[in-house]
């Protein structure tokens, strides 16, 4: 045999393998790539109809895991009934549901018909539930806050090491550069944080890494044609958004939903549809988050491609 059959020979065997060391690293990648996401979703469902739209999207995306679902603000024990009531619905009664600190809340409680449907029990606490999970699974787990921080506030309170285990808290509140209605609105205190104003600096503060969605980017209308397409499609999610939509309706004069909540939701896997910009955040006793020199403690959304966003949360509600 020549000299050149050899050095072929002997490289062919060196390359075959390396493609046999290195196939199982490609497979491990690809298949790592593909996991879905751990999440938990902490919402104050009941008032607002976004939130019903945020769960929505949430079970419609294979991209996440729903590992449970934490009750926020008010009458949170009612809320998880309105979750387990949903939940019941859409045949996903698998995923635990925790009810967290209640609260006095100024609002109305819009969908309390829909929630007293289904049997008052005891439900687990809320932050215990939440840490369990992270001591379980840490860093893996990303929390998707649609509410006030009233549960995150406590949880950092009650043990600040295993919160600071979670991989990051992705969240609706905050006004940054502008307020409700119209893009030339100045910056003014956000529901969520307007209602624990603390929660959002305890967070701000746990060295967890957080992405906001202010009203900046967050106050996206449905279209009439889009919600015409929801409540006469006639699955078993479209049926549960369109009973809590006709009871938060009730007495409105435009009621027309803005889609704060689902935005979040989305930007935990399309991230490109709301890009962030690190800014410092101060928060001040009346809720407001002014963004202040100094070192970036959070991810903010300022403009969000609503019109990609719509196309997402339609098509997947309507699978």
């Amino acid at each position: 045999m020549g000299r050149m059959m050899r050095k072929q020979i002997s490289f062919g065997l060196v390359l075959f393998g390396w493609l046999l060391a290195a196939t199982p690293v490609v497979r491990s990648q690809a298949q790592s790539k593909a996991a879905p996401q751990l999440v938990i979703l902490d919402t104050d469902i009941g008032d607002d109809i976004d939130d019903a739209f945020a769960l929505a999207l949430v079970l419609r995306s294979p991209e996440l895991h729903l590992v449970g679902i934490t009750t926020e603000f008010g009458d949170t024990a009612l809320r998880a009934r309105l979750v387990d009531h949903y939940l019941k619905a859409v045949g996903r009664e698998d995923i635990p549901v925790a009810a967290g600190v209640e609260t006095r809340a100024p609002n109305h409680f819009t969908q309390a018909e829909y929630a007293r449907q289904a049997p008052d029990r005891k439900y687990a606490d809320a932050v215990d539930f939440l840490l369990d999970q992270i001591r379980k699974r840490p860093s893996q787990v990303t929390l998707i806050a649609i509410g006030p921080l009233v549960n995150v506030q406590a949880a950092i309170a009650r043990d600040p090491a295993t919160f600071g285990k979670l991989k990051r808290v992705v969240l609706m509140g905050g006004s940054v550069y502008r307020g409700y209605g119209g893009a030339s609105r100045p910056p003014e205190p956000e529901w969520n944080i307007l209602n624990d104003p603390a929660g959002l600096r305890a967070l701000l503060g746990s060295g967890v890494p957080v992405f906001m969605m202010p009203l900046d980017s967050t106050q996206i209308k449905l279209p009439a044609q889009d919600q015409k397409k929801i409540t006469s499609h006639g699955s078993p999610l479209t049926n549960q958004l369109t009973q809590l939509y006709q009871q938060w309706a009730e007495n409105r004069e435009a009621p027309v939903p803005t889609l704060f909540d689902p935005v979040a939701v989305t930007y935990t896997f399309r991230p490109d549809l709301c890009p962030t910009t690190p800014l410092r955040i101060e928060v001040d006793g009346k809720g407001n988050t002014k963004p202040v020199p100094g070192t970036p403690n959070a991810e903010v959304c300022l403009k969000s491609n609503e019109q990609g966003f719509l196309d997402l949360l339609v098509s997947r509600i309507l699978q």
